[in-house]
C-alpha cells in the first residue's frame, strides 16, 4: 500500500504514550520518518534538563532551565550524548519535580504548535501534553518482553548486566510511572493500543500504526 501524502498545509499531531521498553520510541520514530513528521522525545528533554543541571550546577535550577529551554532546538538536542548512567540516574529524580515538569510541558506544547506535522513520544503525552492530538498511540507489552528488549539494549554497553536486575528495574519504573502524583502514566480513553508483546516484529508494529494513520488522513483530508 502506497503512503498517502500529507500536503504542506495539512496538520497532523500524533501522541505516543506507553510504559518503559514498550517500543514506543522505535514506533514513534519510524512512523514519523515514514510520514514526514517532526519527532520529539519527552524522555530526551528530561535527559537534557539533567545534563544542563549536572554540567552548570545552577543555584536556581528552575530559572536556569527556563532560559535553557528557550534556546533549545532539535538540532542541539540530538547533538548531545544524553545516555550516560549518571544522567539516567539524575533524570529519574528531577522528573518528579512539578516545576521542572511544567517547563518541559510548556516546551512540548510550543513545539506541537510550531510545526504542522508532529509526533511527540513520552509517558503523559496523550493525556497531558496533547489531549487533542489527531491520533493517540498507547504502547504496551508484558514485563518479560519489555525486560528482554531492554536487556539486549543494555548488554551492548555492559556485558556483565543481569537479566533479573533489568526486569526488576523495569517493574519498579513502571510502578512509579503509574502511581506518581504529577502526570501519572495513563491510557487516554481514545488511544489506540499497540501491543508490542503480540506485535513482536517492528514491521508488524509499523503496519498497524500505518493503517490507523492512513485512515485518519483519509477522513481528515480525503484520499
Amino acid at each position: 500500500m502506497e503512503n498517502l501524502k500529507l500536503k504542506k498545509h495539512h496538520r497532523l499531531v500524533i501522541a505516543a504514550d506507553g510504559s518503559a521498553a514498550s517500543g514506543k520510541t522505535t514506533g514513534a520514530k519510524k512512523i514519523s520518518k515514514k510520514y514526514g513528521l517532526k519527532f520529539l522525545s519527552s524522555g530526551l528533554l528530561y535527559r537534557f534538563a539533567s545534563y544542563q543541571i549536572l554540567k552548570y550546577k545552577p543555584k536556581n535550577r528552575v530559572h536556569f532551565l527556563k532560559k535553557s529551554f528557550k534556546k533549545l532546538n532539535l538540532k542541539k538536542l540530538n547533538s548531545i550524548n544524553l545516555h550516560s548512567a549518571i544522567i539516567s540516574e539524575h533524570t529519574s529524580i528531577i522528573a518528579k519535580e512539578k516545576k521542572i515538569r511544567l517547563i518541559l510541558k510548556s516546551f512540548q506544547k510550543k513545539f506541537a504548535n510550531k510545526f504542522n506535522k508532529v509526533c511527540i513520544e513520552g509517558r503523559d503525552i496523550g493525556t497531558v501534553i496533547l489531549p487533542k492530538a489527531d491520533i493517540k498511540f498507547f504502547f504496551k507489552c508484558d514485563l518479560n518482553t519489555a525486560a528482554r528488549r531492554r536487556f539486549r539494549e543494555l548488554k551492548k554497553k555492559n556485558k556483565k548486566i543481569k537479566f533479573d536486575k533489568v526486569k526488576k528495574q523495569l517493574q519498579i519504573r513502571n510502578f512509579r510511572d503509574v502511581s506518581r502524583k504529577n502526570s501519572p502514566l495513563l491510557k487516554s480513553s481514545d488511544a489506540v493500543i499497540v501491543d508490542t508483546g503480540k506485535l513482536k516484529k517492528i514491521p508488524d508494529m509499523i503496519n498497524k500504526m500505518s493503517e490507523i494513520m492512513e485512515s485518519k488522513i483519509r477522513n481528515k483530508y480525503g484520499s
